[in-house]
């Protein structure tokens, strides 16, 4: 049981965007999913929320195929700041609340607390660090098997992304979510991961188990990725 994507296609305009992926996220893992910009992470999210469909192949979630209505079962983050600036924080994470019936409210009050968000402050006056913040709260919030993190420390200073990196490991249920995070800020999320995924220009160039790694090969995950990315490049993958 878990997410499984079988030969998905998708192109945007003349743009391929991935090419013929296939791979399986289990239950009980945190994912790195790795690639510089443009290399197809985003799409792969969003293809498991059923925001957008592949023009070819299929994607499920626990044997069932994403659908437009998966979105309100998968927990995504947006690397988008989509907030109201007039609300207050306490104002956005009630209307969260209000949109999804898996919403934890107890959840999202002691996530405000742990990241030291004042439930007063109108967003609009928030830093960009705390708005950072606020998304990480209305996502990890919400109680479902799926949880997507889209670029989660874009932007952000290395004391906020350190503060993102505990509230993931106290909030997180690791026997029974699955955890996938497409970054390109590798070392940030190293020491959460469970297993890597390389993506560039569409395509799946590499897959390791994390502790197999350091154990077998000695390399860290940014050591990995890079050597995998030179021998991409000069065509020996």
């Amino acid at each position: 049981m878990g997410i499984v994507l079988q030969n998905v296609y998708k192109q945007y305009g003349k743009t391929e965007a991935l090419r013929n992926i296939n791979f399986s996220f289990e239950k009980g893992k945190i994912y790195g999913l790795l690639g510089p910009n443009g290399s197809g992470k985003s799409t792969t999210l969003k293809l498991m929320t059923g925001l957008v469909f592949p023009d070819n192949g299929a994607i499920s979630i626990d044997e069932t195929p994403v659908t437009r209505k998966t979105c309100s079962d998968v927990a995504y983050l947006t690397e988008l700041d989509m907030f109201y600036d007039a609300f207050t924080v306490r104002e956005t994470v009630e209307y969260v609340n209000s949109q999804f019936t898996n919403f934890n409210m107890e959840k999202a009050l002691k996530l405000l607390n742990e990241l030291k968000l004042d439930p007063t402050k109108k967003v609009r006056s928030l830093s960009k660090g705390n708005r950072g913040r606020l998304k990480l709260v209305t996502t990890l919030a919400r109680d479902t098997e799926v949880i997507l993190l889209d670029e989660p420390f874009s932007g952000l200073d290395p004391m906020v992304r350190d503060s993102i990196v505990k509230s993931l490991l106290k909030f997180i249920d690791f026997e029974n979510q699955i955890i996938v995070i497409a970054t390109h800020e590798i070392n940030e999320i190293e020491p959460l991961l469970d297993e890597a995924i390389a993506l560039i220009n569409g395509d799946i160039i590499g897959h390791v188990n994390v502790e197999e790694l350091r154990e077998n090969q000695g390399l860290s995950v940014l050591k990995w990725f890079k050597e995998l990315s030179i021998k991409f490049e000069e065509g020996h993958l």
